[in-house]
């Protein structure tokens, strides 16, 4: 585990420095908790190519991965990620995620580019 956790204070220091490029590399980490810290990380930039970034993280098979990335869709007010956190707000299965996508879709459609 200090790997990990060795890897996700990295992810997150990349993410306070902006390092978009280096945060991606992490993202299709086969660790959960390292793609929910990207999905964090993310949510410190906020530029369009880091609401791209998330898209892929909005369709991942982890609930928690997909919920992390619509709060930090939301935070960064990722407009190209409104669609696809709506989705999860209206048909999304787990009940969790679809509470978050539901504040964070509130968020985003309430936000005037």
């Amino acid at each position: 585990m200090a790997l990990v956790d060795a890897l996700k204070d990295k992810i997150l220091k990349l993410g306070s420095k902006q390092k978009l490029d280096a945060i991606i590399k992490y993202s299709g980490n086969p660790n959960e908790d390292i793609r929910v810290t990207v999905a964090i990380a993310l949510g410190m930039i906020a530029t369009y190519n880091s609401g791209m970034a998330l898209i892929p993280l909005l369709r991942d098979q982890s609930p928690m991965v997909r919920a992390t990335a619509c709060e930090s869709a939301a935070a960064i007010h990722a407009k190209v990620c409104e669609e696809y956190v709506k989705k999860l707000a209206f048909t999304e299965t787990d009940t969790n995620v679809k509470q978050v996508a539901k504040r964070a879709y509130d968020q985003l459609k309430d936000r005037v580019a």
